[in-house]
């Protein structure tokens, strides 16, 4: 099964790569959903369970981010491992960087979530005005390939705090959270199949809505019941949510099933 995501221009003038990013494929979304628990229970695991702290633990992840976004960087072509490394570690990131404003610098989730709102609209602004699309599948030069991880940064910083929201905030609970975003998506999905909106839309829309899908359920795994959550830890969810991504990625880079054809 394969969704296709028009372009909508050509980039003029820059020297092009292959596409940079997979196929958007069933796999695409389950292995984005399996990055996202991880993001969030081994964002938890560092900074509280192993006992790094919520500073030392961004730092360390910001330094292994940038590391591999400079490698994926680099590369000319689509490789499944690089570029999914890149995804979990921005999904870490992302569960990071909202922790440290709501909890260190005490700043409310309502703000928090608002701020990521509109930075991904700028975002999205800048690089539509440059580019004249928004399409992954024309992450075709360096500038087009900086503009998009840069909006998988602050979806994944916005979807971590409008997941808290939901879920902590307004007291839903993360299971019920978790069934509101899968039903959003599938809201998503429909309005694709009946044409009432358009794929790009489609596709970031439902790329901001996994994360707090992800992120919900992985605070119901990990979260002691007391607080809504199985009670499971952070250590098992993070450890089978790692390898699950791990064997779907070692798939695909075999079969090549999310590549985008050479045209």
């Amino acid at each position: 099964m394969q969704i296709i995501w028009p372009d909508t221009a050509n980039a003029s003038g820059l020297r092009r790569l292959a596409n940079k990013v997979p196929e958007v494929t069933i796999f695409f979304w389950i292995i984005k959903i399996l990055a996202t628990t991880v993001g969030e229970t081994a964002a938890d695991l560092l900074s509280v369970d192993v006992g790094i702290g919520l500073t030392w633990t961004s730092v360390v992840m910001a330094a292994l981010t940038l590391a591999a976004l400079v490698v994926q960087l680099r590369s000319d072509r689509y490789v499944p491992w690089r570029y999914w490394l890149v995804v979990i570690l921005i999904s870490v990131m992302g569960t990071l960087v909202t922790d440290t404003l709501v909890d260190s610098a005490g700043v409310p989730l309502t703000v928090t979530t608002a701020l990521f709102a509109v930075a991904l609209a700028a975002t999205f602004a800048a690089w539509y005005a440059r580019e004249r699309t928004l399409s992954i599948h024309a992450i075709t030069t360096r500038r087009r390939e900086l503009f998009y991880w840069t909006a998988i940064l602050v979806t994944f910083a916005l979807g971590t705090s409008a997941g808290d929201l939901v879920a902590e905030r307004f007291a839903i609970g993360y299971l019920p959270s978790a069934c509101l975003f899968a039903a959003a998506i599938a809201l998503v999905a429909l309005c694709l199949r009946l044409r009432l909106i358009g794929a790009v839309l489609a596709f970031w829309t439902a790329y901001v809505l996994t994360r707090p899908l992800g992120a919900s359920l992985g605070d119901w795994l990990s979260q002691s019941r007391d607080d809504g959550g199985l009670g499971l830890g952070t250590v098992g969810p993070s450890v089978v949510f790692l390898l699950a991504s791990i064997g779907l990625v070692v798939y695909l880079t075999r079969s090549r099933r999310d590549v985008t054809p050479v045209v």
